[in-house]
């Protein structure tokens, strides 16, 4: 079955169908991996938008559960130039294809990805409709795009109440991490688990004191997805949190809202940073690492106050602020991920550091 995407200044292409054939609007966005591309689908940050993959061929390895991000998958619609539609792997349970029918996920394949990159690269982050209608007039569809907004995410791929997570040898169980749930990517509570951690998993809306309640040794803010600043009730709940001088590490969009409960500011990316292969540099050490990155917003390191916070890590390619140190406090956000395996996984040091702020392992 045909299917077109049709962007909001005009830009039509032309491909085949793949998973459900209804009709979407979204936010485009591109994701430069190679591989992941289940964790990509199952990464509830891309709630509200539909993901153009730039490697040229996807699915060829299949489904394989145990790698999902989450329960299902949160995306739009999905966007690729190939799709394998006989996978080769052993673990492999499932298709692209079937996996999107059946969470009724749209898609288009056969199209030019590049040609679509280059346009988002250079025009910036646009709003796009996947449809299998063939339509005369652009006016209307175009006028729909342009109306829609991402909002109201973060409830939506939140969990709804809380729940306990215990490590496999519940005798070497340690510290005891709250983790707000503000999209999380199911890597993180994994990366406390095999340190020993109890995981209480809390959904968005709860409030400090019931967080705090549960004495926690540290606390966890995750990823997710959307415009930061539209959180303002969480962001009141997190500065309560600052302020209870409990060990805070905080990811992505728990990066950014912990920025803004100190006064600082973010803004929107052109074209964000999505994929496997992003340098950041340390500025302590000078090193620099290969990060794993799926985000739309950046906090303005120009707006921070530096007797609350400084920069510790910069991306190299285009010098944003990708983590902050506070002042006078244990608490350290990243904008990357550490949890994800991008090839290199020395980021994952930083799961070690935030044990160490809580008191070792036990």
């Amino acid at each position: 079955m045909k299917a077109f995407l049709i962007l909001e200044d005009g830009t039509i292409f032309e491909g085949t169908s793949i998973g459900s054939a209804k009709e979407v609007i979204s936010e485009i966005v591109f994701n430069t991996s190679m591989t992941g591309y289940l964790e990509i689908l199952t990464d509830p940050s891309y709630a509200g938008q539909a993901v153009a993959m730039t490697y040229p061929l996807i699915g060829n390895y299949g489904i394989c559960s145990e790698d999902k991000e989450s329960g299902r998958p949160w995306l739009d619609g999905y966007i690729v130039r190939e799709l394998s539609r006989i996978p080769s792997n052993f673990r492999s349970e499932d298709t692209i294809q079937h996996f999107l029918q059946q969470y009724d996920i749209p898609g288009i394949s056969g199209i030019d990805t590049r040609a679509l990159t280059k346009i988002l690269r250079e025009k910036g982050t646009m709003n796009g409709m996947i449809t299998t209608n063939v339509y005369g007039d652009l006016a209307e569809p175009i006028s729909r795009m342009k109306k829609y907004q991402v909002s109201g995410v973060v409830r939506r791929v939140s969990c709804k109440e809380k729940y306990v997570l215990n490590p496999k040898d519940s005798l070497n169980c340690g510290k005891r991490v709250a983790l707000l749930d503000l999209g999380e990517k199911k890597n993180i509570a994994r990366s406390l688990l095999q340190r020993g951690c109890q995981v209480t998993v809390f959904p968005c809306d709860a409030s400090a004191e019931e967080i705090l309640a549960e004495s926690p040794d540290g606390i966890m803010l995750s990823n997710g997805p959307g415009d930061p600043k539209e959180n303002r009730e969480i962001i009141q709940e997190i500065q309560k949190l600052y302020k209870s001088d409990i060990p805070i590490f905080a990811i992505c969009l728990g990066h950014q809202l912990m920025a803004l409960a100190n006064g600082a500011d973010t803004y929107k990316l052109k074209y964000g940073h999505r994929g496997g292969n992003h340098p950041v540099k340390d500025l302590t050490t000078g090193r620099v690492y290969i990060s794993s990155q799926n985000h739309g917003y950046a906090v303005d390191a120009k707006s921070l106050d530096p007797e609350i916070a400084t920069p510790a890590f910069v991306n190299v390619n285009d010098g944003t602020n990708e983590g902050l140190i506070y002042k006078g406090k244990n608490i350290f956000t990243v904008q990357y991920h550490p949890e994800a395996c991008p090839g290199p996984q020395d980021s994952r040091y930083l799961f070690d550091r935030f044990m160490e702020m809580m008191g070792g392992i036990k």
